[in-house]
């Protein structure tokens, strides 16, 4: 296995010639496969008080032979890099099922199943080396709003416990060999410092720096993030972790996403990344949008030159992800623009100071 240190030269190095593909959605596809309760349970959970059945990311431990021909496929498709199986693998977010105690394992799991498959694609396809990125997902609580309409100072945690949920997470990650932290699908800004300072404070512990793709989520036409920022807002929030990508997923498909993309394009001096969803979701709450009409709408991105980095998130598939991969191919990635100094800040609206 090649060193993690020599990996992230290899993905910064790709970064320049190409633009790198992601993977897509990971629940479509656990729903595809029709799975029961006793597969969420397997023997560890066989006692388990109480359903487990759309808890995916405890699939890690129970059935990790499906999550790793999940990787495999993505892989196969096409993509660099595949995300692990551990969006919601937090002490906070898993404390709604109980499993609170099973954080880390699944953590150190996911990871080690992404890493096995990157690394047989990368002996099988050298001049394609394939990547892992730790899946940091938000949390069923926010620390910038409040939960209680009649008191704005209520809170159900505190910036502490969101740390320390953060922090148990990635320290397991780091351990279990990914190449990159991804913090994703981000509605608070807030939530996402923490989970920031949780992966720069590793270093203290002397593990190994590795690269911070941070990807904020545009929750509806207002063309704002959930705790209210608009995209330049957002990056002026986040830039001082100086990520090797910052970019927004789901929530939207690729028409309404472009335009926060091509503004983030603008104003970002790092890596631009965008995996929007299939389309908007149906009455039926399912998407519709095509692998070809998928990747023909993120051709043009990639044509216009605003991206480095592209994927699928809800309802892309392998098949979506293989005809993004192909549209994109020979195309130049987005040139990092440089940008002019200057003290940027930012509450719900960016401020600039030449």
């Amino acid at each position: 296995m090649t060193a993690r240190s020599d990996r992230i030269a290899l993905l910064k190095a790709a970064a320049k010639t190409r633009v790198l593909i992601l993977d897509g959605s990971w629940g479509v596809m656990f729903q595809k496969a029709g799975l029961s309760e006793d597969d969420y349970r397997g023997e560890r959970f066989k006692a388990y008080e109480g359903q487990l059945k759309g808890n995916n990311d405890v699939l890690c431990l129970t059935r990790p032979d499906l999550v790793g021909e999940l990787h495999e496929a993505y892989y196969a498709a096409g993509a660099d890099i595949s995300e692990t199986n551990t969006f919601s693998a937090t002490t906070i977010a898993q404390a709604e099922y109980g499993l609170e105690a099973a954080v880390r394992d699944i953590n150190l799991e996911g990871a080690r199943v992404a890493r096995e498959a990157a690394d047989r694609w990368t002996a099988k396809e050298p001049h394609k080396p394939r990547f892992v990125a730790g899946s940091i997902g938000p949390l069923p609580v926010m620390l910038s709003m409040s939960s209680d309409v009649n008191d704005p100072g209520a809170r159900k945690v505190t910036f502490e416990q969101v740390y320390a949920a953060y922090s148990e997470q990635v320290r397991a990650l780091h351990l279990g060999g990914v190449d990159m932290f991804l913090i994703e699908t981000i509605t608070d800004t807030l939530n996402c410092k923490a989970a920031i300072k949780a992966i720069l404070d590793l270093e203290e512990e002397g593990l190994e720096p590795l690269p911070i793709w941070i990807s904020g989520t545009i929750t509806d036409r207002s063309g704002r993030t959930l705790s209210g920022q608009t995209v330049e807002a957002f990056w002026n929030s986040v830039r001082h972790a100086k990520p090797f990508a910052v970019g927004l997923n789901c929530a939207l498909g690729a028409e309404l996403m472009r335009p926060h993309i091509a503004e983030l394009s603008r104003v970002a001096d790092t890596l631009v990344s965008a995996y929007p969803n299939a389309g908007l979701p149906n009455a039926m709450g399912e998407y519709d949008e095509t692998p070809d009409e998928t990747g023909h709408a993120l051709h043009d991105w990639a044509e216009q030159g605003i991206v480095n980095i592209l994927g699928g998130c809800c309802g892309t598939t392998p098949d979506h992800i293989a005809h993004v991969a192909k549209a994109v191919a020979g195309l130049t990635p987005r040139e990092v623009p440089a940008r002019p100094t200057a003290m940027r800040l930012a509450g719900l609206e960016p401020f600039e100071l030449a």
